[in-house]
């Protein structure tokens, strides 16, 4: 006579439990082959008007990241039309908020490359200039007693170019007295740079590098602060050198420029920056 399987109480068959198991351990599989449904999206049908005021307002909520995702959601599915090119305007903004300068570099070359006529392409030079501005050589990070010749000058440079483009093609755009006050600043701080690293060599003895980099300040940066202390490095080096005649030249230049400079008294001594408002 067969026996009949035992049933436990709860109905389950004794093979119940191993089957769930096994159904366990293969959802990954499942998973990682695509063979189970995907996970619904909410936005699906939103329409290109509606994934807009949803970015624009986790933008004004300075949420990047939910911004982004509907950004890029708006540029994959309606890739023409206003909605999209203020996407990608907005989108380059957010994602320099949120940390990821290159991408907004990226997001800033893409649009004037794909948008040269648009009418707020300005603005997209104005953020690459702010990107880079922030990147290394900010405002605020000059308020500090950090050697200049220790910071890599890349982003000032990167900056300047940016806004000077900015300030030549649209000499009448809202953002170009803005960006010419920081193009000021960077020339600044560009030439501080190069003094500071005239200055490091100066007291290692590497005369000649001293040299070098106080007249390519003097030729590059002709009207800034720092003009002053290279003047003064370059007729120290020169008298370091034993160079009596280009020493007396350089010291007539810089005295002809600079009859009353703090130098001829205090000498390289540590002083406050031009920087240093207070």
């Amino acid at each position: 006579m067969r026996s009949v399987p035992v049933i436990p109480q709860n109905g389950r068959h004794p093979f119940f439990r191993l089957r769930v198991l096994v159904f366990a351990a293969l959802l990954p599989v499942l998973a990682a082959c695509g063979l189970l449904p995907a996970e619904i999206d909410q936005t699906a049908d939103w329409s290109a008007a509606r994934l807009y005021t949803e970015a624009k307002s986790a933008f004004d909520d300075r949420n990047w990241e939910e911004a982004l995702k509907h950004y890029q959601k708006l540029e994959s599915r309606y890739p023409y039309g206003r909605y999209a090119q203020q996407a990608q305007m907005e989108a380059a903004y957010a994602h320099w908020k949120d940390g990821d300068e290159a991408a907004a570099l990226a997001d800033c070359e893409r649009f004037i490359r794909l948008h040269p006529n648009h009418p707020s392409v300005d603005y997209m030079y104005y953020l690459k200039g702010l990107i880079t501005f922030n990147g290394d050589l900010g405002y605020m990070g000059y308020f500090n007693s950090q050697d200049q010749s220790e910071r890599d000058p890349k982003s000032a440079q990167e900056s300047f170019d940016a806004l000077k483009e900015l300030v030549t093609r649209f000499p009448q755009s809202k953002y170009a007295p803005d960006a010419q006050s920081r193009m000021d600043y960077l020339v600044n701080t560009l030439a501080a740079h190069e003094v500071h690293v005239a200055h490091y060599y100066l007291k290692r003895g590497a005369y000649l590098a001293a040299i070098n980099r106080s007249q390519y300040a003097i030729k590059t940066y002709p009207n800034t602060p720092a003009l002053e202390e290279a003047s003064y490095i370059l007729t120290l080096a020169y008298d370091k050198l034993d160079m009596p005649e280009l020493r007396e030249d350089a010291e007539r230049v810089m005295r002809l420029n600079f009859p009353n400079s703090i130098y001829y008294t205090q000498g390289l001594e540590p002083k406050k920056p031009w920087w240093d408002l207070f």
